[in-house]
């Protein structure tokens, strides 16, 4: 079995495309078609389906992606071992991020991520929409949800603190809630999701039903509509912490802490053997966000 049969094979199944899956190995398109028949040929089964539209994994297809994934991820460290002594970050690392996070606190933190690794690239995705990791071909995904696939793995790279904040100008206009009794008559900004805001009190869990007159379904706009002055939001610090720093918004009801545990994960496909790459990431990562993260501070 050829190792780099079985790479391009890897690809095809997260492309669902031979040629776009050797034109990233830079393969022709013949050549590739070429190099996945050899391959069906050493196994003893045909593993793709093809037709004019679309190329789809056989049974038998489906059945060997997994162990090609570990055979693949062995042999990149192995590689990367022998030779050095230490393991080496090297080929691209493919990841994806949700939107906003990706922007503010992913893209900026890539160069002194290259530049320590100079043989690794990166191919980056932001999406808030929760993708499949195996399907799409990536090697680690940034979530901010708890997880929920068990074939996966999650290390945790930073907290996810939310608050509660308003400009200065709705404050002046509507005064400063100082209990949660004060917030059932403020106006609220609803994020889809979260009708109710959840608080640790003495007396245990405390919901607030939110009075509101604006509903978005991104966090960045529930920031951008609390800075308008249209109302009390509750944000990720990640999200304005810069807007705290410079005082275009405030935070309120400091002494009520939200019923969150949300934290920022970096999320990879189980391994035995877990790839330089990702090793790479996950170390980089979690030291540069740090404990606490840096949007805390």
């Amino acid at each position: 079995m050829n190792i780099e049969h079985l790479r391009l094979f890897v690809r095809v199944a997260a492309t669902h495309n031979i040629s776009l899956a050797g034109k990233e190995l830079g393969l022709s398109a013949p050549v590739a078609s070429m190099h996945i028949n050899k391959l069906e040929e050493s196994i003893g089964a045909r593993l793709i389906h093809r037709t004019t539209r679309k190329v789809s994994l056989t049974e038998e297809g489906e059945a060997l992606l997994p162990y090609a994934d570990e055979i693949l991820a062995s042999v990149d460290a192995a590689r990367s071992t022998v030779g050095t002594g230490k393991a080496q970050a090297t080929g691209t690392l493919r990841i994806t991020a949700p939107a906003s996070f990706g922007r503010m606190h992913v893209i900026p933190a890539l160069k002194g991520f290259l530049d320590k690794h100079s043989e690794l690239s990166v191919d980056i995705r932001l999406t808030d929409s929760m993708i499949d990791m195996i399907e799409g071909g990536f090697d680690v995904a940034i979530r901010d949800a708890d997880l929920k696939d068990s074939t996966l793995i999650a290390k945790k790279l930073a907290t996810d603190k939310r608050i509660i904040c308003a400009s200065p100008d709705y404050l002046a206009a509507y005064g400063n809630p100082t209990s949660l009794e004060d917030l059932k008559h403020h106006s609220c900004i609803k994020q889809m999701g979260f009708d109710t805001w959840s608080f640790n009190t003495p007396n245990g869990l405390q919901n607030i039903k939110l009075k509101s007159r604006v509903r978005v379904d991104h966090g960045e706009a529930v920031r951008d509509a609390a800075l308008q002055g249209l109302g009390v939001a509750m944000c990720a610090e990640w999200l304005v912490y810069k807007q705290l720093e410079n005082g275009n918004l405030v935070e309120v009801l400091q002494d009520y802490s939200l019923n969150d545990a949300a934290a920022i994960w970096a999320v990879y496909p189980s391994s035995r053997l877990l790839a330089p790459k990702v090793r790479a990431f996950l170390d980089y990562f979690a030291e540069y966000y740090g404990a606490p993260p840096y949007w805390e501070n």
